[in-house]
């Protein structure tokens, strides 16, 4: 699985996914920006449905999504079963998708989440590990919704 750090957003998120692709940079770490590039209107579904064929075809091994808010495009991703989107507002949050979900794909709003925040979030998304033992059993039924 490669290391890269997959990037996406709508036009709601275009300064704060650059920040981030350059935080990311400044880290040490290789980045798939995925776009979108200009500000004209796009819809986010797209978006989310790039970076996952993104991480599904092992081009990346994490994601970060973002759109205004991060409402639409995390729930977009989650469409997915093999992505586990988590959309955080603070370090706790960003600690506890990971060791709790095993989240792949960080989700911030563009709108609602300064530079600073998103920074921190970014930082202790890609820091923590999962925990596994008794989460492991729930994420695992994640990607397995039962039968309706």
């Amino acid at each position: 699985m490669s290391d890269v750090i997959a990037l996406a957003s709508d036009h709601g998120a275009i300064d704060l996914r650059t920040q981030v692709r350059d935080h990311l940079a400044a880290r040490g770490l290789e980045t798939l920006d995925l776009g979108t590039h200009g500000p004209e209107s796009v819809d986010y579904p797209d978006f989310a449905a790039v970076l996952a064929e993104a991480l599904r075809d092992g081009r990346a091994a994490r994601g970060i999504l973002l759109c205004g808010t991060g409402i639409g495009i995390s729930i977009a991703a989650n469409r997915y079963p093999f992505l586990r989107a988590a959309l955080v507002h603070d370090v706790t949050s960003a600690r506890l998708c990971r060791e709790h979900n095993d989240a792949n794909v960080l989700v911030l709003g563009g709108r609602t989440t300064g530079p600073e925040v998103a920074r921190d979030c970014v930082d202790t998304f890609l820091d923590t590990a999962f925990e596994g033992g008794r989460h492991a059993r729930r994420v695992e039924k994640l990607g397995t919704p039962p039968a309706l």
